[in-house]
């Protein structure tokens, strides 16, 4: 069945040179406004014929190195030193950024499990709709950066999937390799079916993910290597020119084969880590220990490494339930590909 139109309108010319600062907006009718917009901050930077780069943040309301990076990067890319088209949207999913959360503060909705989205569904899922039919045909390249949310705390990383075409993911890890964060990951999702990835891959297009710390905040550093990335992103695909900037170290390639490496939990309880986010652990090391907070005296679970590697994410908080993530194993790898 052919969907209807995307009821979401942009208030700027994304074929117009130069630079436009506007809105996605969607028609919304809420008790604080019957005919309300939600609006979706969206600046165009073109400048003549070359690629065009999508670059996203705020897909989850409550990861915030994507948003600042992107907000302070909409008030200081110049058109001349752009070849071609970047369009940053920095608050992805406004209702989820607004309310501080990971989903939507007006449905709920968890924008990164919405896709490929329905124009007649609730708010977020026509956020998704846009992106998969109007957002994504237009683009080269797609950045969206993520990171651990209030929930989860990760190490900075740039990922890419296992693909069926071997040109697109080879391109796909380069970039994810050029974004130059400590480290670069093949990245194995637990359900991609409903993600922006699988969306933007599935049109043929390059897309690169990251993870660049969490703890619903920013830090000096995780926003000096969201920036650097962001730019190392748009000169490795020609957007930009310049030199890659790697970091001091050299990178660490990590790869994610199966959901073996998450470590979740079957208790609810407080969470003791064993281990720091980005030390290295044996199969069979003690990760975790949950602790039953209802009486005293009792001894905690503990959870072991089913595989060794680097300790690449851990939960945030203290207090667990059954079914949390509490920890991620990734392998070390000598290359990728």
């Amino acid at each position: 069945m052919t969907k209807r139109p995307s009821p979401i309108s942009a208030t700027v010319d994304f074929d117009a040179d130069g630079i436009q600062h506007g809105f996605l907006k969607l028609p919304i009718s809420v008790d604080e406004s019957a005919w309300g917009a939600v609006m979706i901050p969206v600046t165009v930077v073109k400048n003549g014929d070359g690629p065009t780069a999508l670059l996203t943040g705020g897909n989850h309301g409550d990861e915030y190195e994507g948003i600042t990076s992107l907000l302070k990067l909409s008030s200081s890319l110049r058109a001349e030193d752009v070849t071609g088209r970047v369009i940053i949207v920095p608050c992805m999913n406004t209702p989820a950024v607004m309310a501080g959360k990971r989903t939507s503060g007006l449905d709920g909705g968890n924008l990164n499990r919405s896709f490929p989205g329905d124009p007649d569904g609730s708010v977020t899922e026509k956020i998704a709709d846009y992106f998969t039919r109007v957002m994504t045909p237009m683009c080269d390249v797609v950045l969206d950066l993520h990171s651990g949310g209030r929930t989860l705390d990760i190490i900075p990383f740039g990922a890419s999937h296992v693909l069926d075409d071997p040109e697109q993911q080879r391109r796909a890890l380069e970039g994810a390799k050029a974004f130059g964060a400590p480290y670069a990951m093949m990245m194995f999702e637990l359900d991609a079916a409903a993600l922006f990835d699988t969306a933007v891959e599935s049109q043929g297009k390059i897309f690169v993910a990251t993870e660049l710390g969490g703890g619903g905040t920013s830090t000096p550093e995780s926003m000096a290597i969201t920036e650097r990335g962001v730019r190392n992103f748009l000169i490795h695909y020609g957007l930009l020119a310049g030199e890659v900037e790697m970091p001091a170290e050299p990178q660490v390639y990590l790869d994610m084969p199966d959901a073996s490496c998450y470590v979740q939990s079957e208790h609810s309880g407080v969470l003791e880590l064993c281990f720091a986010l980005g030390e290295r652990l044996e199969k069979g090391d003690v990760v975790a220990r949950v602790y039953d907070m209802t009486r005293s005296g009792s001894a905690p679970v503990e959870y072991r490494a089913s595989r060794s590697g680097v300790l690449a994410a851990r939960r945030h908080p203290s207090l667990v339930n059954m079914g949390d993530t509490i920890a991620v194993i990734a392998d070390i790898v000598d290359s990728l590909g």
